[in-house]
């Protein structure tokens, strides 16, 4: 019989249609092919000037700006959803409230190598791109005009990527987007009762039963959540308590690449390499540090399509139940598997 299912951080209900039991390969999806090299890629080394002026580059130790030689390179985004200049000139109209789209938007351009993705990477590169996160974020809190940075991932056409070659990107906001402030305040409420931060819980929760659990090293460990919208969703979270992603210790880089890495390889393996995004939830800026909330990323396949009853209702339906995506995950067949850490 279907379950519905109520995610304990922010309240929403999900049908889990476990009649159903999709396995992965009952998915009718596309599979993101290997881009061909491409002369006009704007990402590529020699196609520098197709982009803005670079703000941050890593691994370039001769020659000028915007020229090849980079690892990792962050540009302002061509086509911005926000404007970097001017005021937030917060007004009434009426009933309505309005003000000017100021924000930030760039793009995190992952390796110089066209037909790479952030899965099949080394370690250290994908520890670079996490850094490369970290150093764009801290700098831009620095604008007292912004309120909350969402760094995400667009992978492959279905998950709205416009270009093959890999790439995050960034979007700092002048206010702190709802969904994720319901789900801060979720957590601060649960906090208030229990003194616990309900992240640390269902950590604790999770690895003690181990149907749920993905993958987990020293530091880090892959959930998939008890009550996913999606089939194959995951958490990615530090295992001890971190409330912005930001803040982390310089250590848990390297730990936090080879999590991440691992967890895309096995979702490569088991759904032939999907298309999928991924966001970074962290504290608002001017919260960072707090007992209550748990920054995290959320890694969501684009396996089925949100359509009239999820938009009327907000209620999801899931065709695959978490311990079944869990134990596909867990079980991949992967090249080089995770050592999972012991209890």
């Amino acid at each position: 019989m279907p379950e519905l299912r109520k995610d304990p951080i922010t309240g929403r209900w999900v049908i889990i249609s476990t009649e159903r039991g999709k396995r992965p390969n009952d998915f009718l999806r596309e599979t993101v092919p290997s881009p061909p090299n491409a002369k006009n890629c704007p990402f590529c080394p020699g196609n520098e000037a197709k982009t803005p002026p670079e703000i941050l580059v890593y691994g370039r130790s001769n020659g000028g700006a915007n020229t090849p030689g980079w690892t990792v390179r962050v540009v302002p985004n061509k086509f911005p959803a926000l404007g970097i200049e001017g005021d937030l000139d917060r007004e009434g109209e009426g009933l309505f409230d309005k003000m000017n789209g100021v924000g930030a938007h760039e793009v995190i351009v992952e390796t110089p190598d066209h037909v790479a993705t952030l899965a099949s990477l080394p370690e250290r590169a994908v520890e670079d791109v996490l850094w490369a996160y970290r150093d764009r974020m801290l700098d831009l809190k620095n604008d007292k005009r912004f309120r909350y940075v969402l760094i995400f991932k667009n992978h492959g056409e279905a998950a709205g990527a416009s270009v093959d070659h890999t790439h995050s990107q960034l979007i700092a906001l002048p206010i702190v987007p709802r969904r994720v402030r319901e789900e801060v305040d979720s957590c601060w409420h649960y906090y208030d009762e229990k003194e616990r931060c309900i992240f640390c819980d269902i950590i604790r929760q999770e690895r003690d039963t181990g149907e749920r659990v993905i993958g987990e090293n020293d530091h880090f460990i892959t959930l998939a959540p008890y009550a996913p919208r999606f089939p194959f969703e995951m958490w990615l979270l530090p295992k001890v308590h971190g409330s912005s992603y930001e803040n982390n210790q310089s250590t848990m880089y390297a730990s936090l690449a080879r999590m991440l890495k691992d967890t895309l390889m096995r979702l490569d393996a088991v759904l032939d390499r999907p298309a999928y995004n991924f966001m970074i939830h962290t504290s608002p800026i001017g919260e960072e540090i707090n007992d209550h909330y748990h920054w995290h990323i959320e890694i969501i396949p684009k396996l089925t399509k949100v359509a009239g009853f999820e938009w009327g209702t907000g209620f999801y339906i899931n065709p695959t139940p978490p311990e079944e995506s869990a134990r596909f995950l867990r079980e991949a067949k992967i090249a080089s598997p995770l050592a999972t850490a012991k209890k």
